[in-house]
């Protein structure tokens, strides 16, 4: 226990800061205060800085240089006291610590103030660099030393310079700077100047500083204005490079400054006359002209009338004959071609070509040439299921159905008849310009067949009755031929009787003879026949010959009457 005539340390310590007025200002210990310097000697300065004992310094803590400390007996300094007293009774004394609280201070101000700081960058750690802000120590990031990323940083180490503090925390000592800032600010202010200087619709000359797929940057004297590439010229330019080159001096037009961004669009191609002006005169819809394929894509190919005035032909407008081509394999780049103007839009810049408008309707010349009824003569293309395709003069194509390759046999097997490559002859049924079809038929060819008036050699026409007899027996009807060599025709289900239990195909028998009426002739002069429609005629003849119905007489009776008068 402490009394008065044997006190303990921490009574001396309380009688100390009582004596130094440390219950008011908060003691010694972790406070820069000042000092004078009592000696000079083995590199070490004595420092009083009104404590019971002194304390020590290096002299290397106040070295300006290699050589020079700058200390003497009696100079005044600034010490950051660290300990009151340490194990050997000394005060423990540090002028890097003093240094540092001071910097601190100060820099905390700044940083309020949102100043520029500077230091000096003098170490290289992981992700960065170190710098010495007058004591403190900052971290510099790599990705802030530069507004470009920086190969070597060795000419800017050691060198003051200005830094833009961007976060400090005291407590833990950390300082977070970026030289970047300070570099994209003054920019900014000069860019902002030299902005202030130009106008929209200015003309001024530049330096190309970089050429890009999309286009240049032109140095204007200290900004960078974009040159897009679509501004060069009215003509196509696939790259930049095809009009200017780097450090090449080119006369350019404002187009746009965005004050916001900063950023300025250049023109080249505004300097010229503008060849859109007038070209709904100079290319009229209907006009043929001669131009340039200048690129080819999925959806057509573009081809220059003139320098800056392009047309697209799209794809569908290549050929009359090629569908689904891809537009490669009808044109290539540089081919000269001749175009009919279709559309021109003035405002959208915009013209539409055809290819093929440029050329005859090969399905007009073939109807000129091969009218309806005359023979021609072809490859078979393409057999599908339902019949061939024959290729015919003028590179276009005609189809003969399967019900129209030969008379007497099914669809199916007259197209097991015939095979890709095969010379086949025809006669031209019908042609349809609009529709770009040709019909064609090859069992009009053979003996029997109808004629262009619905007659064969047995003076076959409508309305009238013949014996048929049945060549096959359908879900759908019967095919039946008349005579032994005659043409053959087709009796639908539903002509095979008026009642319904008469309409079943399978009542009848492959080689039955039975009276048809010959109602009709399909596209192809195929006749077609009915049992109904016979029954039908028939009746009404009876009722005419033995008197209406209204004369109290039954249908039943009146049939019965003509039967009965046709057997007698």
């Amino acid at each position: 226990m402490a009394t008065t005539a044997n006190p303990t340390r921490d009574d001396f310590a309380a009688m100390l800061d009582e004596q130094l007025g440390a219950a008011d200002e908060g003691g010694f210990e972790g406070r820069v205060v000042k000092g004078t310097v009592t000696a000079i000697e083995n590199g070490m300065a004595h420092i009083d800085v009104g404590l019971k004992s002194e304390g020590r310094v290096d002299l290397k803590e106040f070295m300006r240089n290699e050589d020079e400390h700058g200390l003497e007996v009696g100079s005044e300094v600034e010490v950051f006291v660290d300990r009151i007293e340490n194990a050997e009774g000394e005060a423990m004394l540090s002028r890097d610590r003093a240094r540092r609280e001071a910097a601190w201070d100060k820099l905390e101000s700044e940083f309020g103030e949102g100043k520029r700081v500077e230091g000096r960058i003098f170490g290289r750690v992981k992700g960065g660099f170190t710098v010495d802000l007058d004591g403190a120590v900052a971290f510099l990031p790599g990705s802030q030393v530069d507004i470009r990323p920086v190969r070597d940083v060795g000419p800017l180490m050691d060198m003051p310079q200005p830094f833009q503090i961007l976060k400090m925390d005291r407590r833990r000592g950390n300082i977070v700077v970026s030289r970047r800032a300070v570099l994209e600010e003054t920019r900014a202010e000069q860019r902002g100047e030299l902005i202030d200087k130009l106008t929209e619709g200015q003309v001024i000359d530049g330096v190309v500083k970089n050429i890009t797929d999309y286009g240049a940057f032109v140095d204007l004297g200290g900004i960078d204005g974009l040159l897009h590439v679509t501004d060069m010229s009215y003509k196509r330019v696939n790259h930049p490079s095809e009009m200017i080159e780097i450090g090449a001096t080119v006369t350019v037009q404002i187009i746009r400054i965005n004050e916001e961004t900063q950023r300025i669009s250049l023109g080249m191609k505004q300097l010229e006359s503008d060849p859109w002006d007038g070209v709904s005169q100079k290319y009229p819809v209907g006009a043929k002209m001669t131009g340039t394929v200048t690129n080819i894509t999925e959806y057509g190919a573009f081809v220059e009338l003139e320098p800056g005035i392009e047309g697209l032909v799209h794809v569908s407008e290549m050929s009359w004959t090629k569908k689904n081509v891809h537009p490669g394999k009808i044109v290539s780049t540089s081919q000269e071609v001749e175009v009919m103007v279709l559309e021109v839009d003035s405002e959208k810049r915009r013209i539409s070509l055809g290819l093929k408008q440029a050329q005859r309707n090969p399905w007009e010349e073939f109807a000129e040439a091969h009218p309806v009824g005359s023979k021609v003569e072809g490859e078979v293309k393409n057999a599908t299921e339902f019949g061939l395709f024959i290729g015919l003069p003028g590179d276009v194509d005609g189809m003969v159905h399967m019900s129209d390759i030969a008379w007497g046999i099914s669809g199916e097997d007259a197209l097991a008849l015939h095979r890709k490559g095969e010379n086949v002859e025809a006669i031209v049924l019908d042609v349809d310009i609009d529709k770009e079809r040709i019909s064609l038929g090859m069992k009009q060819l053979e003996k029997g067949a109808p004629s262009a008036d619905g007659t064969d050699a047995g003076a076959l026409r409508k309305n009238q009755t013949v014996t048929v007899t049945v060549l096959e027996v359908r879900d759908g009807g019967l095919e039946v031929q008349v005579g032994e060599d005659g043409a053959t025709g087709f009796i639908k289900r539903s002509d095979l009787g008026r009642d319904r239990d008469e309409q079943r195909p399978d009542r009848f028998q492959v080689g039955s003879k039975l009276d048809a009426m010959v109602t009709g002739f399909d596209r192809s002069k195929k006749p077609n026949f009915s049992i109904k429609a016979r029954q039908i005629a028939e009746e009404k003849e009876a009722v005419q010959q033995f008197g209406s119905s209204d004369s109290g007489a039954s249908l039943g009776d009146i049939l019965g009457e003509a039967l009965k008068k046709k057997e007698d």
